[in-house]
């Protein structure tokens, strides 16, 4: 028999604080163990001790000191390293969070705080019905000082919030809102949707757009941001490699649920409903809220077409697509098929491999470094990712008179329908920096066709490529939505006709500088242009316009690179890097991904270091966020460049860690 000292030396006591999920108080409960007890063993033991029938199946041990789960339930005690000092909390792994979607609007759902991000994400994608959860993520928004002050207002929000366990079989349940008429079930073998058009004649309120607030309230929202103020609230995102317990989440706080990679493959009206409209939101209240910059013409094409979206969603069946093309899933299947064993896309010249497509024109020049000269004109010729310019076109079999290198430059629009300005403005990588060249059309026509020539240029690839040809008509589409003209034999609009605040439609620093009157009538003109698309037409085309603005999608984040003295923007985008002065704001140097060779994270000094083609390398530490922030960025990007339409093909989880984790 043993004896009470031989006990003692073999075991101890382990004080484990029990959670109920109703959120009632917390019971404290200490246990006699040894180091050789299974944790699966220890909470069997727990549930006798607490001899309360209710289910515990969603319990799991949280280990309070080294904030871990304790999910691995055939380890023992000594393996985790638990001894009697160790704080354990018996807890459940479903809690209720407050998350505000991308149309400003807060569901209260209960998520997993104990599955990391990247998988909890995917699960709240699945109950709202939004494909492609990898393009989205949770941020933590920054606090706001003021707001503890004001904890009347906080209450008052509460009445907002929408619950969506209401409508998903309780806490926990995975069943997708409104089942009946919003399956978002997929068939494992190919990935599409059981229900092509089930999604559409629901009525999942998450698809309808919502009415645009007072000037009053929006006024209350606006806040100039600079990329400074930027980098500081996209500091928040969360780690995808981590779970919400594990970065201090606690139960019912409000995190932002965004679209975080600016690369949305595959959209789809026929399935992305939801997706769509709420991709939709968050454009709109960029664009309302000016957290990216647009110019006034831009900012008026923008209020046309929220006055056109708000007057279809009043009108008419927010979700009646009587008007939309049905597509036959078999013919899009067998067109696909036929394009891949062709070996292409059905618009792609395979001749044009050996005789690449040039341009020819005749175009004026300006540089800003050379003071009090104005525009210029030469003789252009654009030939692969190389512009040349010539006095003349006589002169244009000889030498050059200078060549413009467009790969890894930025092209910026420099646009005024209403003026007939149509520019391009080009920022030139060089050792020490950017040069600038800005270049002037005469047209339309020979704009759309030189910008889309420069943008493919950038990227690396020529004018034979397929997308050319699209890539022009989205830049004419873009333009012709700019344009005030009416249509040829449309009468001038009535002002009484707008019933909505045309203000709501426009930031607050765009009202202060015209009468409502100026507004509507500009609106009413601009929106002729624009009169016969349909409600999803119009999101999409808001959305193609916002991803044609300079700025979209890029991330600012305050660095401090390898043998510089000062601090600086570091700008992520979904294709590059920009390095930027921190008082001007403009870019000193561009690295594309595209010719990134490798990249690594010293987890010690917290740098990050990226190589590049022609031995170029840069290293840099953050000051506005951890780098794991950054380092997850430049990871998760390259991993969306590898998805592919292939619908057999699922997502790589085990991929995406591996270029987003880090070895910490």
């Amino acid at each position: 028999m043993i004896t009470a000292a031989e006990y003692g030396e073999t075991s101890w006591e382990l004080s484990v604080q029990v959670d109920q999920k109703d959120g009632d108080e917390s019971m404290k409960f200490k246990l006699r163990v040894k180091g050789d007890l299974h944790i699966g063993g220890l909470m069997l033991k727990l549930v006798e001790k607490i001899k309360a029938p209710q289910d515990w199946s969603d319990h799991a041990l949280w280990w309070v000191q080294r904030k871990c789960w304790l999910l691995k339930t055939h380890w023992t005690l000594d393996k985790y390293g638990i001894q009697a000092d160790a704080d354990l909390r018996y807890t459940p792994q479903h809690k209720p969070l407050l998350l505000q979607l991308p149309n400003m609007k807060t569901i209260k759902m209960t998520v997993s705080f104990s599955s990391v991000v990247f998988k909890a994400v995917a699960e709240i994608c699945q109950m709202l019905n939004i494909r492609r959860s990898e393009e989205l993520s949770l941020l933590k928004p920054p606090d706001d000082p003021s707001k503890k002050k004001k904890k009347k207002d906080k209450n008052s929000a509460q009445e907002d919030i929408w619950d969506i366990d209401l409508f998903s079989g309780g806490p926990g349940g995975t069943g997708p809102m409104y089942s009946k008429t919003m399956t978002a079930t997929y068939d494992p073998e190919n990935g599409m949707p059981v229900s092509a058009t089930s999604l559409w004649f629901g009525e999942n309120p998450l698809a309808e757009s919502q009415p645009n607030l007072p000037p009053a309230e929006l006024a209350k929202m606006y806040q100039p941001l600079s990329p400074v103020d930027k980098a500081i609230n996209m500091a928040g995102w969360l780690d995808s490699s981590r779970s919400l317990m594990e970065q201090d989440i606690l139960h019912e706080e409000k995190l932002l649920l965004r679209f975080k990679y600016n690369v949305f493959f595959d959209l789809n009206p026929k399935y992305d409903a939801v997706r769509i409209t709420q991709l939709y939101e968050q454009a709109r209240w960029s664009i309302l809220l000016e957290e990216i910059d647009c110019t006034e013409e831009e900012m008026l094409m923008f209020a046309s077409l929220q006055y056109h979206i708000c007057k279809l969603t009043l009108s008419s069946e927010p979700l009646d697509l009587s008007n939309e093309p049905e597509v036959d899933e078999v013919e899009a299947a067998l067109s696909n098929l036929e394009v891949t064993l062709e070996g292409g896309l059905p618009d792609r010249i395979l001749e044009d491999i050996t005789d690449i497509p040039e341009l020819a024109d005749s175009l004026r020049l300006f540089r800003p470094k050379r003071l009090l000269r104005p525009y210029k004109e030469y003789w252009f010729v654009f030939k692969d990712t190389t512009i040349s310019y010539y006095k003349n076109k006589e002169t244009s079999s000889g030498e050059p008179m200078e060549q413009l290198h467009l790969r890894g430059c930025e092209v910026v629009p420099d646009v005024n329908v209403t003026e007939k300005k149509f520019g391009i403005k080009l920022l030139l990588p060089v050792a020490d920096g950017m040069n600038e060249v800005y270049i002037r059309c005469d047209n339309q026509t020979q704009y759309a066709k030189w910008k889309a020539a420069c943008i493919l240029a950038s990227k690396g690839k020529t004018m034979a490529y397929s997308s050319y040809k699209s890539e022009v008509r989205n830049i004419q589409s873009f333009l012709q939505m700019k344009s005030l003209a009416p249509p040829p034999g449309q009468a001038a609009p009535d002002l009484d006709a707008m019933e909505m605040n045309a203000e709501c439609f426009f930031s607050p620093r765009y009202t202060k500088k015209h009468k409502t009157k100026q507004l509507t009538a500009r609106i009413l003109e601009a929106h002729q242009n624009i009169a016969r698309l349909s409600l999803m037409e119009a999101k999409m085309r808001f959305i193609q316009a916002w991803q044609s603005l300079p700025e979209f999608g890029i991330n600012y984040y305050i660095v401090r690179f390898k043998g510089s003295k000062k601090d600086e923007i570091l700008g992520i985008s979904y294709n590059r890097l920009i390095r930027m002065d921190m008082s001007s704001y403009l870019p000193v140097t561009t690295w594309r991904f595209a010719n990134m060779k490798q990249w690594n994270v010293n987890w010690e000094i917290r740098q990050v270091t990226i190589q590049f083609d022609q031995n170029v390398s840069m290293a840099f530490c953050c000051l506005s966020c951890d780098c794991k922030v950054v380092h997850e960025f430049i990871g998760g990007y390259i991993f969306l460049s590898t998805r592919s339409k292939d619908q057999n093909e699922t997502l790589d989880e085990e991929l995406f860690h591996k270029l987003t984790g880090g070895q910490e």
